[in-house]
Formats: structure tokens, sequence, C-alpha cells
């Protein structure tokens, strides 16, 4: 695998705030994969196009740190049967320019039976149940295939017999798995994540929203507090593995437990993980190149 990386300097006043644009090009059965890993290092959004990945990151991280974290992907990449060989440049770009670049690709799109997922500078213009996202300086618009597939499967839950008083979303991001759980009937809901700007654009996205029952922690699944009847986590393999005791404590009985964030080939060690931890695995779910799983207490 080659991984290059060259820096350009640009002249940015200060009264600009500036963001890291790193450019990747990589084999395009590839993309979404790399995509997904940098959503979890931090990204800030992403430009697709059709020969590159154009992702943002604030400018306080080192570019040379990110592309050294990417290269240690390339084993996930090859277990999954994708092509790991990809190149990566950086410059830096001001903040008007990166705003402008990821809210043209962001419309409006349905989930499952009854939700739509909105841009907040858009009309709803659909009788489905909105939840309203803005992710600010945080990536997570419900486009992602783990998203849509874990909102579809709360949905599916929601409309069980199953109890639906409490509600636990692990790595929150923008909020929007716990505001769809709001909206599908869940009572009582918290939302953690250890990036204080997740918390601050959930935070935001739960009043844009106008639901009072949600409430926003900064930390780990260990900042929640109680039991719960569900619990989303739409994670990477290696941290679902390393918080697979907590989250088989915090399930009520008979609990749901909606785990994502997984490349196909990933799955088995999480469902042994989870199995050892004291839960009962029931489902995968396979879309694309990614993978959920369902499991109860």
């Amino acid at each position: 695998m080659i991984l290059t990386v060259s820096s350009k300097t640009f002249r940015i006043t200060d009264d600009d705030v500036e963001y890291i644009e790193i450019s990747i090009f990589a084999p395009a059965e590839s993309k979404e994969a790399i995509m997904f890993r940098m959503d979890e290092m931090g990204s800030l959004g992403f430009e697709e196009q059709e020969d590159k990945i154009i992702a943002y990151f604030d400018p306080s991280r080192s570019p040379a740190k990110i592309c050294n974290e990417l290269l240690k992907f390339r084993p996930v990449l090859s277990s999954s049967g994708l092509d790991p060989s990809f190149t990566c440049s950086f410059q830096v770009i001001p903040e008007t320019d990166w705003n402008e670049t990821w809210k043209k690709d962001f419309v409006p799109i349905d989930v499952g039976n009854n939700l739509t997922i909105v841009p907040s500078w858009l009309a709803a213009g659909s009788a489905r149940m909105p939840i309203i996202i803005d992710p600010g300086m945080v990536f997570g618009t419900g486009h992602h295939e783990t998203t849509r597939t874990c909102l579809c499967l709360i949905e599916r839950l929601a409309r069980s017999s199953a109890p639906k008083r409490r509600f636990l979303d692990v790595g929150t991001g923008t909020g929007i798995l716990a505001i769809g759980a709001a909206r599908l009937g869940f009572g009582q809901i918290e939302a953690v994540d250890v990036d204080p700007l997740a918390v601050d654009a959930a935070t935001r996205n739960v009043a844009a929203n106008g639901l009072t029952n949600i409430t926003v922690r900064q930390g780990t699944i260990s900042a929640a507090d109680g039991s719960f009847d569900a619990i989303a986590a739409n994670l990477l393999s290696e941290i679902l593995i390393d918080i697979a005791p907590e989250l088989a404590a915090r399930l009520n009985a008979e609990g749901t437990a909606v785990l994502s964030g997984l490349l196909a080939g990933q799955e088995d060690e999480v469902i042994t993980t989870l199995t050892s931890a004291g839960l009962a695995f029931e489902e995968k779910i396979i879309d694309g190149k990614w993978v959920s799983l369902v499991f109860r207490k």
C-alpha cells in the first residue's frame, strides 16, 4: 500500500476559521469503508467525487497523524476483501468554503416506513415524522447505510410489543438515532458521546426537534444513568468489543441492543464477545459492505 502526504501553504486571514481538507484517491470498492473510518476518526464531513473522497477535519488535528491512522485500517480493508491502496494529500481552507461544500449534498431522505431526515435549513415537505438535523461541526447526516439500518431496526422495535420506556444511544454524534427513537415512541432517552462537539450538535438538534425527553451527556456508556429497554450503538467493532460487558449490564431483561458500524468480516468477533458478555445473538442484517447486529438480553 502506498500512502503519500503532500502539504500546500495558503494565506488565510485572521478572521477566517480554517479546516483541514484531506483528498483521498481510493479504489471505488473501498470508498465507503474509508469514509466510515474517517467519520469515526472525527471527520467533520465529506464530499465524494468520481475519483476521490474529500474529507474535512478540525485544524487542530495533524494531517500526517490522520493519514497514519488510516494506514492502520489497511488490514481491515484487506480482511473484508477490499482494495487497501490509496493516496492522501491535504490543504487548509476557510470555514465558509467548507460549509457550502457539504450543505449542497445534504438533502432530505426517507428512512423506513415513517421517518424522514431533514436538513434544518430545508422544509420537511412530507407527512412522515421528521428528524431535523444540522450537523454543525459533527459528521452525521443519516445518509450512511449503518445509520439508516439502525433507524429501521429501531422503528421495527417500536412496532413490537417490547417495552419502550428507556432508550440509550451510545456514540450519538448528531443525535440522529436518539431523535428517531423519540419520534417512534420511546419515552425516556439518553444519548452519550465522548466528543464535546457531538454533545453540542446533538443538544442543538434535540432542541430543533422540540423534544424534551432526551438527555445528552458527554462521556462513554458509563456516563449513562441506569438501565435501558433498548440500546443502539453505531460504532467501530473494536469499541463495541471493548464496551460489551457494560452493554450487557445496561440492558434490561428482554431488552434489545442494535449494534452497527461493522464491515463485513468483522461481525464474528463482535458476536462472540457479546454472547460471552451475556447477550443472545438474534439477527444479522447486511447492507452492501456493512453489517448490523441485533442482540437480546
